[in-house]
């Protein structure tokens, strides 16, 4: 089996299911080398209901023949491959037969490739479509591995997966180009991996006869922007020929956009023209420009330019950092990029590959700003520019490689540059630090002289100091500053370090000034600074605000980069003002833009948020998948925020289903003093699960001390949530005659902070001890309350343990309410089993619904069986109308 035939073969195996259960056609399309045939081979080895028929144009006039197997008892697989090249009257009939099959029930499939580089035939143009996409880079590894004779260096793996963008056949004709001491990495890459060579290997004749023209221009327009379209206008004015006559068949056009049918196309198309061509086609764009002096005219005229070009270089330069560009910043890089190789004087490109590796980073491209970086960092550049290399390579590893590495890299910048920088660079350092939950180094990074501190801060984040001066001995003293002063990176600091050494009454005003300063703005940077100072107040409100408009600065300006990040802290916000649904959705599409971007620790940190939220819904599947993945990344990255967050999820579902014992095993290496000890400032949060856990357990002694550290935790006001959790957490281990009114305590404190569950969880927890005191009308009261609670927020296994309590005291829970319009028999679905159901309804296949809720198509195909079995349903289309009558019921009502 090749690599490249696990996704495939799950979605072969998705259509053939569909295709079983009631019959249909499908026109299984993509561009080159996508994989048509090999498709249609596994479609035929997978579908083993009835017999498969390979037919080819010349046996057209066998298709009635080949229809009448068709039964109730074995239906038949026709599989015909590159339909595009049977003649008119072949494909009549082809059409005849779908027709058939389609109108008249006949227990039948039909499965028919063409290319989507061209037209599709007219007597095919209304059958239904099934596009082949692009690798995902998971399974291009695997093609990768699959293909090459020896192991491959994980570099240049990435690098091949980046450059085939995700075409199978491309990919396969790198692998074959290089030798194994390229693939081992032990011999540098060729300079341009792609080339027109390659390209037309791949694309074979599918390539026009005219090597200019209308194809050319549109693709040197499309090159320019990186787009996969061009402005229609601006093309035809360089290509006025072109003007009056028939859209070649490689293109499209649509809303002023011309467009190529298939992306390889355009590289070929662009790569394998001759040198003289594609100049001639960036000039004739560059003076079709109506401004000509703007960016985009200008890298069209540096492509028309051959040699060194210094003046050149310069207009591009100026262009990029002139104020009024508004260019995004892949498009930046790109003109960066030429200005580089157009430069003569070394120093001087060192600092245009610098600033191109920037650009590319914000645009979310980060092995090109690594390989940008490179050229960057040579001995001969100065050390501004080596530092700032270093500064950018940090950068990249805090997103996406071992965060030690990164603080590393912070360091070093911060020893080459000038003060101001160098103290970005030490507060990145401390960010790199607190990833890898390292208090010391993260105090070491803030210090003015980074003379490592003496202090074990893991005891000083959990106690606060009874003086007016830090207790640290060998750490300078936090600096007081009453005034604000202006430098809100100056201020992160003293603010960050306050909090390090539990001086919270410092941290406040210097932290307060960041959350304020950002807010006033909209560079998306100083957002993302103040949505992580607004967390540390326990500001959650200023927090989702600073995440949101960082996340629209993000989009607006195209940097793609610090989307992630803003919805990290969006989903991070949610979750502590109790609103894991919102979480929930901001980490899906944080997980999403995460792995565009290449940022695989910031996957990590939303895998962590998805399944502290699939832990309160109780889908014990879902938390197990993402804590792993959380895992996977924490470990070989060294991210100790996100691991603690991880085993937190796995352990209040243990919780959630009842096993109090399983949970207190899991939290005690987090929250209990010594080596295993999670995240400093991350395993308080968990304390009151282990609380509640050890004395379900029976064992609550082993919580008491642990609660005074979460005493000092909740007084310092940085958690919303922790009085009332305090409270709870105290009334568990009471003794009788107190903890009653600790437990009303709790409930009053709640009253103060937003969110259902954490309310109902005190609710259950006290009508579960007046059960056990015999005071069974108040505990149905609090029992009660804990039941509707839950299931405001989606918490059934929660909501079934105080239906059980109610049950065990004599009582049979009140009838749910009446379930709201349009919810029928859905109603009996979790959350996710209705998104899914949902999102099947709508046509997507399982694989389309796990990239929607970044699952895994193995999780989809889980709790689309368990719909099924719970609405005694058979298959999809079954699903589909139950979901729209019940919508239409709904509208009705």
């Amino acid at each position: 089996m090749t690599g490249h035939t696990t996704a495939r073969q799950r979605l072969t195996a998705e259509l053939l299911d569909a295709l079983r259960t009631d019959g249909g056609v499908r026109v299984v399309t993509g561009e080159p080398g996508c994989g048509r045939t090999t498709f249609l081979d596994h479609a035929a080895r997978l579908f083993r209901a009835g017999p498969v028929r390979h037919l080819r144009a010349d046996q057209a006039h066998e298709l009635d023949d080949a229809l009448r197997p068709a039964t109730a008892a074995a239906p038949v697989l026709l599989c015909v491959d590159d339909a595009h090249l049977w003649d008119a009257p072949a494909r009549a009939t082809l059409a005849r037969a779908a027709a058939r099959i389609r109108g008249t029930g006949v227990r039948a499939a039909l499965l028919v490739t063409v290319p989507d580089h061209r037209r599709v035939a007219p007597e095919l143009a209304d059958l239904p479509v099934l596009r082949l996409g692009p690798l995902t880079r998971a399974d291009a590894a695997l093609l990768v591995r699959d293909a090459a004779d020896e192991a491959v260096d994980p570099a240049v793996r990435e690098e091949l997966i980046t450059a085939a963008e995700g075409n199978p056949a491309l990919l396969l004709a790198l692998v074959r180009r290089l030798s194994p001491a390229q693939l081992s990495g032990r011999r540098a890459l060729p300079p341009s991996l792609v080339t027109g060579e390659v390209l037309a290997e791949v694309a074979g004749d599918r390539l026009p006869d005219d090597p200019g023209g209308l194809p050319l221009t549109t693709a040197a327009a499309a090159r320019a922007t990186g787009e996969e379209d061009a402005d229609e206008e601006l093309v035809l004015r360089a290509c006025p020929s072109a003007i009056d006559g028939p859209l070649p068949d490689l293109l499209t056009r649509g809303e002023g956009r011309l467009r190529f049918r298939s992306t390889l196309m355009l590289r070929a198309v662009y790569a394998t023209a001759p040198s003289a061509h594609r100049r001639a086609a960036h000039l004739a764009l560059a003076e079709a420009a109506t401004e000509p002096d703007e960016l985009l005219p200008l890298l069209h005229r540096s492509w028309a330019t051959t040699g060194p070009a210094p003046d050149v270089a310069a207009s591009l330069t100026r262009a990029v950092t002139d104020p009024a560009c508004t260019a995004p910043p892949a498009l930046r890089r790109r003109a960066l990029t030429r200005a580089a190789d157009l430069t003569p004087d070394g120093a001087e490109r060192a600092r245009r590959h610098l600033a191109a590796a920037q650009q590319a980073l914000l645009a979310g491209h980060t092995a090109d700003a690594l390989r940008l970086l490179e050229r960057a960092r040579g001995r001969s550049a100065p050390a501004s520019v080596r530092g700032g290399a270093e500064l950018l390579r940090g950068a990249v590893l805090l997103a996406d490689g071992p965060v030690e590495d990164a603080r590393e890299s912070f360091l070093l910048a911060a020893d080459l540059l000038p003060p101001p920088a160098a103290a970005r660079a030490t507060l990145a350092a401390a960010d790199a630090a607190w990833s890898a939950g390292d208090p010391t180094a993260c105090l070491s990074a803030l210090a003015p002289t980074r003379t490592p501190p003496t202090l074990p801060l893991a005891e000083a984040c959990v106690r606060v100091p009874r003086s007016g001066t830090p207790t640290a001995p060998g750490v300078p003293a936090v600096r007081r500053n009453p005034e604000p002063d202006g430098d809100p990176s100056r201020d992160h600091r003293d603010g960050l370090r306050a909090v390090l050494l539990a001086r919270f009454d410092l941290a406040a005003a210097p932290l307060r000034r960041v959350v304020d300063h950002g807010l006033r703005g909209s560079d998306p940077d100083h957002l993302l600074r103040s949505a992580a100072a607004a967390l540390m107040l326990g500001d959650v409100t200023s927090a989702r605000r600073a995440g949101a408009r960082a996340l629209a600065a993000a989009r607006t300006s195209g940097s793609a980069a610090l989307e992630p990040r803003a919805l990290e802290y969006l989903a991070y916000a949610e979750l502590r003002a109790g609103r894991h649904q919102l979480a929930r959705t901001h980490a899906e599409e944080g997980l999403r833009t995460a792995a565009r971007a290449g940022q695989r620790n910031t996957a990590a940190h939303h895998h962590a948020v998805l399944a502290l939220a699939a832990s309160i819904e109780g889908e014990a599947d879902l938390v197990a998948e993402h804590a792993e993945a959380a895992l996977r990344t924490a470990r070989r990255h060294g991210l100790a925020q996100a691991a603690t967050l991880a085993h937190w999820a796995a352990a209040r579902a243990d919780l959630g289903a009842g096993r109090p014992r399983e949970a207190a095993q899991r939290l005690g290496p987090l929250v209990l003093p010594g080596a295993r000890r999670g995240h400093f400032a991350v395993w308080m949060l968990a304390v009151p699960c282990f609380v509640e856990a050890t004395a379900s357990a029976g064992r609550p002694q082993h919580a008491a001390a642990v609660v005074e550290s979460f005493a000092l935790w909740a007084a310092c006001g940085a958690d919303p949530q922790a009085p009332s959790q305090l409270l709870r957490c105290r009334a568990l281990l009471a003794a009788p005659d107190t903890a009653d009114e600790l437990y009303r305590r709790a409930l009053d404190r709640h009253d103060d902070a937003a969110g259902d569950f954490e309310r109902a969880r005190t609710e259950l927890l006290y009508g579960k001890w007046l059960r056990r005191r015999r005071r069974l009308r108040e505990a149905r009261t609090r029992l009660e309350e804990a039941r509707l609670g839950f299931e405001r927020c989606g918490a059934r296994l929660w909501a079934q343990q105080a239906a059980d309590e109610l049950r065990a005291g004599g009582a049979a829970p009140a009838a749910a309410p009446a379930a709201s319009p349009g919810a029928g028999d859905l109603a009996r679905l979790t959350p996710q089993q209705l998104r899914i159901a949902r999102y099947v309804a709508g046509g997507a296949t399982n694989r389309e619904v796990a990239l929607s809720l970044s699952v895994s198509t193995r999780t989809v195909d889980y709790h689309l069986r368990n719909v099924f079995a719970t609405l005694g349903l058979r298959s999809r289309v079954e699903l589909v109308r139950l979901v729209e009558q019940e919508e239409k019921t709904g509208a009705r009502l």
